[in-house]
């Protein structure tokens, strides 16, 4: 079973160091786009890449719409990774839907992490009654209509927005890419289960240090939904950092790897 739990989710360590930091990647996105700040932790980190199932170079035959239902499941892959490595105290970097995946599994299972970062993440993206998400449910409906519709011309179109750079055009194609290496019926399951999700109630169950990243212009985070996080969970920062887009991590890499590591050194 062991092999299989690290092929299925295409797993690589890197690095040296006696803490293990974990990257985990949002939506459309796989463990490549953390190489900016592999590169600036492994010499004093270990390192875990892994790709969600159903998404970058992960068992696609390990994917079912059933089992891929919730969340949950993903925070389930999530620990059965740690268990496997016999991760404890680790320090957790999620991207967008990982983080809520990583909260779950925190809530699970604590003692395998010792802090949660939080970037361009959200408990929950549908506007609500004293809420801020972001979306009301017709532009979800005609978002999951556009993928379903044309699924590669909907990623041409979305990714430049979702990256929020337009002077940088070669980091939208790059999203593009991973986004569109994704089977489209295997995106439009993940676009509804992420984007229907609502984990608002859990943020107070959070005990760990928990740090949030929150840049501007984020077509799936408004700025409200980093302050919202830091009211609910109770050992929070938020930290608004000088970068644009959902894609932080990649557009201003060298922004986001200081605000890390200023959350390392605390």
């Amino acid at each position: 079973m062991g092999t299989s739990i690290l092929e299925r989710n295409n797993v690589k360590i890197l690095g040296n160091g006696s803490k293990t930091i974990i990257f985990a990647p949002g939506f459309g996105s796989d463990q490549t786009a953390w190489r900016h700040q592999v590169a600036a932790f492994s010499s004093n980190y270990r390192i875990v890449l892994f790709d969600h199932v159903g998404a970058g170079k992960s068992d696609f035959s390990a994917y079912s719409p059933h089992r891929y239902s919730s969340l949950y499941s993903y925070s389930e892959d999530l620990l059965d990774l740690c268990a496997e490595l016999k991760l404890t105290q680790c320090i957790l970097v999620g991207h967008s839907v990982s983080g809520m995946v990583s909260l779950l599994a925190a809530l699970v299972e604590p003692q395998r992490f010792s802090q949660l970062i939080f970037i361009s993440a959200s408990p929950r993206y549908l506007n609500d009654e004293g809420y801020i998400g972001g979306f009301d449910q017709s532009d979800l409906d005609a978002l999951y209509a556009a993928m379903s519709s044309n699924y590669y011309a909907w990623v041409s179109g979305f990714a430049p927005i979702a990256m929020g750079n337009p002077e940088k055009p070669e980091l939208a194609l790059e999203f593009a890419n991973t986004l569109g290496a994704i089977r489209p019926d295997i995106a439009q399951a993940v676009a509804r289960v992420i984007f229907q999700s609502d984990h608002r109630a859990e943020l107070p169950r959070l005990t760990l240090p928990t740090t949030i990243l929150q840049a501007s212009d984020d077509i799936a985070v408004p700025i409200e939904v980093g302050q919202y996080m830091a009211d609910k969970i109770a050992d929070s920062q938020l930290i608004p950092i000088q970068a644009r887009g959902h894609l932080p991590h990649i557009s201003a890499p060298d922004v986001v790897t200081h605000a890390i590591a200023s959350c390392l050194a605390a």
